[in-house]
């Protein structure tokens, strides 16, 4: 949180800003304030931070820091703060474990309690004050917004400390500046001496760091000048796409430029003001002034509530966003379409005004204010008493994203009629600047506002708004399409005001069923519950299984204290590394040239194959060179590092190092691979019974094709490691990994030395989710082979950009398949061709594409089906373990055939499901019986909850009412192996438990800790056992020192591996007690472990587990194939728009069988989590390549994960009563993948809601649907008379195909 004193109001101002992209420099005179400042473990935690941990918020804790900071500040500035406003400051927060739903809980704490009785909060008096976390009930339901806010104390939010010499300084004058060897920055002290500084770099090119406001570009090349007050899209320039701007200028603190003026015809916004200024000032406007005068405003105002997040709008001014010249800019439309009129000045020529018409934009990025002029101040007018205006917007999510297509439309009519006067239609999105379609606009001037003007308009933007094929972002057809239906709510606004003030066409009212076109989604309100079933009341009070307890480190992660890779202290002589990699996605090195490099400063070494002491190799199956020889097979690859004294050095003198290629051509997608047969030599096939023959006896047969993208990731730490030699050639790795032996047999071997004088240790992972198993290597062994060489400690960070270039994600899919059924939907035949897109490595695909064939019967019992199935070799990074690993592809795959064969026969999905569904008496292909699964009855609970039959009829009457909105629904079952079928000795733990003679104990387990709670869930089994409380209990780290041989930390079988080591290794110990507490009973625990060391009794013991039970046998199909299933089953409803393809998640409704929680509130956390990651994986989150392999979705800019704006409104999670599994440690089954695939219900019922959208146009039959289920697909499904305009003119257009801007792989 930054703070500044408010000169001209003496006041302090508090606001959250992106740390990452503010110049240090620009926090001249201002206090900041981090999350180590408001609270700690040992001076007390603030309430936000208690609240957090305590709702359960904090997984991995990576992201917890910012979303307390976000926070904070909100209540600095609101005490009480409304629902509403909680959950727009933290849409500028991203966390990838949690689903964002308890953090959303524990900070509604803090907020305003509705004034009705019924609803307040506080009427839920009667809970039990004593329980100290969310889940409150025993087995009953309990909402969680209105958890009473007495469960604690709520301390007084203290003032903080603002020093008073800043007041001091903020009213000096005097010029500031600093300079480094690369960057002068500087902050001038008044507006003439700005100018003056303009005038004195004449002939520089310009681009401002946060304020390209007010130094508009000479050229469009690199520029070197910034003026900073605003521009933020600067620091992304200069983080990611490495700009350099040598001179930074700082204008924010001069009053000209922040200057508010509500004047008699509109009001008057200085360029250096910030968007949440604006947005306070417009909204002032709309509340005082008469509603016909603020339509600009009010549009102003509601684009910029989805304008990035709160954090971006806090610093980011007017100016910048006009400036910037973007042709997306979300308010440049906007202006377009107002006429806002700027005041541009020059040291030469002073004052000048600016219209921002047609003529405004030049070119891309470049606007006609002069060289030598600043952006002074906007001027956005009154509407007057028959002008109207809209803004528009669609972008890939909803809040804080980028726009695809934005516009802004103004109509003016002659007085008391409806035909045109004035009219401007301005577009973003839509060519290289910001597109004012003024032949459109000129020939509806003088019209009538009818459904004849609106044809001609289609028409004519059609021929206006064209785009080549090939046009930078793609998606060309859907932005054009967008355009249109951007016009036509437009078109039918206007019709209803107009008809509501009787200048309307007479008898002619707009349709009510077409009015939906004009309403936007409904802002929700959260609402959950999390059903339970509470321990019994004859357990021990101290034995915590079963019981909700907190994450171990959620405290330490609220309070910043939690230490990852990039927290740990610098040492003596230590260097930073950044890597060298390829930009060529196939291409021979020519050379790589590194003299320039090697000499900047800090620069000690660069290091490359020739620097390996063992073989340039590794691999888990495929080997992959650690360095490029002579060839680079993907974008990414590694060629080199760079060693230097700081991060900033080593990362300069990457990028100056100079690779000339020889490029190829390169495969990227699966249908590229399959033309070239480029295939890894890996082939597998699982079924049964005989398709063949089963077809021809079927009443229906049915062909057709599923596809779907991969998924990033997107950990919120990314790849990290922490390399220190020591003598002999032994080493210490840190590394955030969730396979630290494969870590140590790797650098063993690179180095070419014994593994046992390589020790890897993990503290914690900011998240894994597979990303973790195979990938931490690809930076971490060229940082052990240059910690080698140097004999000094190296640490590499991997930036945002370098990790999603480097390591792969899912896998992308697609499936070519033939079914045969009966008339009552009876699956008889299924054949299926599946294939994967690996990447440029083997490595896990291969047992990615078992799994993944041994899913594709989902729940299903098919007597006669095959599954064939191959991976793709193509130059992409190689793919990778993912939450689910296979699985949620398969789900997509077989859950789409059976909804298509509900389309073909005309009965319910529902109604194929349930017929398919195993039975409890029968087993499955691989003899795994289907009495241990649970999935039909977690499926009936979901039925019962939802009332799905009467939930149906009200969405088939809802869509009946309404044209352009449409709701759908779907309810999809899981039954989730658990356990690695395929690598027998996977399935082994190991644990290491010390009791001292205080009585404390230290456990260390074979899997890491990466935010899924695997650490507190061994703590509370060593607590039942020992029979001592969890507090006297800690994990400290995973390490191979003390646990050898470890298997990797997934495939959801942590808990049971590693719990059961834990359990036998803690019973080891109290065996050995036990002759002392016989003889002593009543002596406690303390007292028999003294006793015991002073008897020498050993108080240390080592636990091991394996499941050897795996013995299934492919020839006879006999015996257990794997561990157990885990079983649940997901409703989600949605609603789409059906001109835009946006939708919104309305409710989602969950019953998972866990067994015997080990701890309820880690496992719905887990669920959750999970189901928004799957919810990311079918809707939201589109990897994008380009033809040639250049990947370009490599950040949060561009890669979308959900937000706390893509909840569900209610979000329900119910673990089913009574369940047991024998084979899981205390019953407790695995839990860590199998929600992810009950996010395949938000897939098909916004499948469902395109097909009500398509029978409204006479489209009846089976169609295509891709996952993920981006706007552009969902609005191209929804075929109407504007997509067929846009689709019949592109063909009249293309003469032939040209190369698309991307595509997904």
């Amino acid at each position: 949180m930054v703070s500044r004193y408010d000169q001209q109001n003496n006041k302090i101002l508090n606001y959250a800003v992106n740390a990452c992209l503010a110049p240090i420099c620009s926090l001249h005179g201002q206090a900041v304030t981090t999350v180590e400042g408001i609270g700690s473990l040992r001076k007390g935690l603030h309430p936000i931070q208690e609240r957090l941990a305590k709702f359960h918020g904090s997984q991995c804790g990576f992201c917890t820091p910012g979303f307390v900071m976000s926070m904070y500040a909100l209540l600095r500035n609101q005490p009480v703060p409304s629902m509403k406003d909680i959950t727009q400051a933290l849409e500028g927060n991203l966390c990838r474990c949690t689903g964002y739903r308890p953090i959303l809980d524990g900070f509604h704490t803090f907020s305003q309690c509705d004034t009705n009785k019924n609803q307040c909060c506080r009427r839920e008096v009667t809970v039990k004050k004593q329980v100290a976390h969310v889940f409150l009930s025993s087995y009953r339901k309990l909402p969680s917004s209105k958890i009473q806010r007495v469960l604690w104390h709520m301390t007084p939010l203290k003032t903080p400390y603002f020093p008073q010499n800043y007041r001091w300084r903020i009213r000096q004058k005097a010029r500031i500046s600093y300079s480094g060897p690369r960057v002068t920055w500087c902050r001038p002290a008044s507006l003439s001496a700005l100018l003056k500084l303009k005038t004195q770099h004449p002939e520089e090119n310009y681009s401002m760091q946060s304020l390209r406001a007010f130094v508009p570009p000479l050229r469009a090349i690199v520029p070197s000048l910034c003026a900073i007050a605003g521009r933020w899209n600067d620091g992304i320039e200069m983080r990611i796409k490495n700009m350099l701007y040598p001179v930074l200028i700082s204008v924010n603190h001069l009053p000209e430029l922040r200057k508010i003026s509500c004047l008699q015809d509109g009001v008057q916004i200085g360029a250096a003001v910030t968007l949440s200024d604006l947005l306070k000032v417009l909204e002032t406007q709309v509340d005082k002034l008469p509603e016909y005068k603020t339509r600009i405003f009010l549009a102003i105002a509601e684009m910029l509530r989805w304008f990035a997040g709160k954090q971006i709008r806090n610093v980011a001014c007017v100016g910048g966003n006009i400036m910037t010249a973007s042709p997306i800019s979300d308010l440049n439309p906007l202006f377009c379409a107002a006429g806002v009129k700027l005041t541009a000045v020059s040291a030469d020529r002073g004052k000048r005004d600016v219209k921002m018409d047609d003529s405004f934009f030049t070119g891309y990025r470049r606007t006609s204010v002069k060289e030598d002029e600043i952006l002074m101040s906007v001027f956005i007018p009154h509407t007057q008493k028959h002008e109207y205006f809209q803004g528009f917007k669609q972008s890939h999510r909803r809040d804080d994203d980028i726009a695809i297509v934005n516009s802004g439309f103004r109509a003016r009519f002659q007085a008391n009629t409806d035909v045109v006067d004035d009219v401007t239609l301005a577009f973003g999105g839509m060519g290289p600047t910001t597109v004012i379609a003024q032949k459109t606009a000129n020939n509806m001037i003088g019209r009538r506002w009818e459904d004849s003007l609106l044809t001609d308009v289609v028409s004519f933007l059609t021929q206006e708004l064209e785009l080549a094929s090939d046009a930078p972002g793609g998606m060309v057809n859907y932005r054009r399409t967008l355009a249109i239906s951007f016009f036509y709510k437009f078109y039918l606004k206007l019709r209803i005001s107009l008809d509501n003030n009787g200048t309307g066409i007479n008898g002619n009212r707009v349709q009510q069923k077409v009015k939906s076109a004009t309403l936007p989604f409904p802002e929700p309100t959260l609402l959950s519950t999390q059903v339970f079933e509470q321990v019994s009341t004859d357990q021990n009070p101290m034995d915590p299984v079963g019981r909700p307890l907190i994450h171990q480190s959620a405290y330490k992660q609220a309070t910043g204290e939690a230490i990852y890779i990039d927290d740990m202290p610098r040492t003596e002589g230590e260097l930073q590394m950044c890597l060298v990699v390829s930009l060529r996605a196939n291409a021979r090195l020519v050379s790589v040239d590194t003299s320039t490099a090697v000499k900047l400063p800090g620069v000690v070494d660069y290091i490359d194959h020739r620097d390996a002491p063992s073989e340039n190799v590794f691999g888990f199956e495929g080997f992959l060179e650690i360095f490029a020889t002579e060839q680079v097979y993907y974008e990414g690859q590694i060629v080199g590092a760079i060693l230097a004294d700081t991060q900033e050095h080593a990362l300069v003198a990457s990028k100056a190092v100079k690779i000339q290629y020889e490029e190829q051509t390169a495969i990227v997608s699966i249908q590229d691979a399959i033309r070239h047969q480029s295939f890894f030599p890996v082939e597998d096939s699982v079924g049964q019974g005989d398709p063949e023959t089963a077809f021809s006896q079927c009443d229906h047969v049915m062909e057709g094709e599923v596809q779907g993208g991969g998924q990033e990731h997107f950990y919120m730490e990314t790849q990290s490691c922490l390399v220190v030699p020591k003598e002999g050639n032994e080493m210490e790795v840190f590394v955030s990994s969730q396979n630290p032996s494969q870590v140590q047999k790797n650098v063993a071997d690179a180095l070419g030395v014994q593994r046992s004088k390589i020790v890897c240790k993990t503290k914690r992972l900011g998240g894994g989710f597979g990303g973790k198993e195979y990938h931490p290597e690809l930076g971490l062994i060229p940082a052990a082979i240059a910690a080698h060489k140097h004999g000094v400690p190296v640490r590499c960070c991997l930036g945002r950009q370098e990790d999603m270039m480097i390591t792969g994600g899912r896998h992308p899919y697609y499936a070519k398949y033939k079914v045969g059924f009966r008339n009552d939907g009876r699956v008889m035949a299924l054949w299926i061709d599946f294939y994967l897109n690996g990447g440029n490595v083997l490595e896990s695909s291969a047992s990615v594409l078992l799994r993944a064939l041994h899913s594709i019967e989902c729940c299903y019992n098919f007597p006669n089906f095959v599954a064939n199935g191959r991976v793709c070799r193509t130059n992409l990074p190689s793919n990778t373990a993912f939450r689910g690993f296979g699985s949620p592809q398969a789900m997509l795959v077989t859950e789409s055939i059976l909804t298509d064969m509900a389309v073909t026969l005309g009965i319910t999905q529902n109604q194929v499901r349930e017929i398919n569904m195993y039975k409890l008496t029968e087993r499955s292909y691989c003899n795994m019986p289907m009495d241990e699964c649970s999935f039909r009855q977690c499926w009936d609970l979901v039925l019962h909850k939802v009332n799905f039959e009467k939930k149906r009829d009200s969405v088939r009457a809802y869509n009946r009412a309404n044209r352009w909105k449409k709701r759908g629904i779907s309810i999809i079952p899981v039954k989730w192996p658990i356990g690695i079928f395929d690598k027998p000795a996977l399935n082994q733990g190991g644990a290491l438990v010390h009791v001292y003679t205080d009585g404390s104990v230290l456990l260390t387990c074979g899997g890491t800790e990466m935010g899924q709670g695997l650490h507190t869930k061994m703590i509370q089994v060593a607590s039942r056992v020992l029979g001592i409380p969890s507090a006297r209990i800690i994990i400290s780290e995973t390490s191979t020192n003390t646990v050898p041989n470890t298997s990797a930390t997934s495939a959801s079988q942590s808990s049971d591996i590693n719990g059961f080591a834990v359990k036998e290794a803690c019973e080891k110990i109290l065996r050995r007690l036990q002759p002392i507490i016989d003889a002593n009973p009543e002596g406690g625990w303390d007292n028999w472990v003294q006793t015991a060391y002073e008897d020498r009794v050993s108080l240390s013991a080592t636990g091991y587990y394996c499941v050897k039970y795996l013995d299934y046998d492919k020839r006879t199909n006999t015996g257990r194939f794997m561990s157990y299933y885990t079983c649940g089953a997901g409703f989600s409803e949605v609603e789409i728009d059906c001109l835009t393809g946006d939708h919104q998640l309305l409710r989602t409704e969950i019953v998972m069988d866990v067994g015997k929680s080990l701890n309820p509130a880690i496992d719905i956390g887990q669920i959750e989590g999970g189901f928004m990651q799957g919810y990311g994986l079918v809707a939201l989150e589109q990897c994008k390549v380009t033809p040639g392999g250049h990947v370009l979705t490599t950040g949060p800019g561009t890669y979308k994960i959900p937000s706390v704006g893509n909840i569900p409104a209610e979000f329900n999670v119910t673990l089913l009563k009574g369940g047991t599994m024998e084979k899981a440690v205390y019953s407790s089954r695995g839990i860590g993948e199998p929600p992810l695939g009950l996010a395949v219900s938000v897939f098909f019922a916004i499948k469902d809601a395109i097909m009500a959208s398509r029978a409204d146009n006479g489209e009846s039959g089976v169609f295509r649907l891709d996952s993920p289920a981006t706007p552009e697909r969902i609005r191209m499904a929804c075929t109407d008379s504007f997509t067929q305009t846009v689709q019949e003119s592109s063909n009249l257009k293309e003469d032939s195909p040209k190369t698309p801007w991307f595509i997904t792989p």
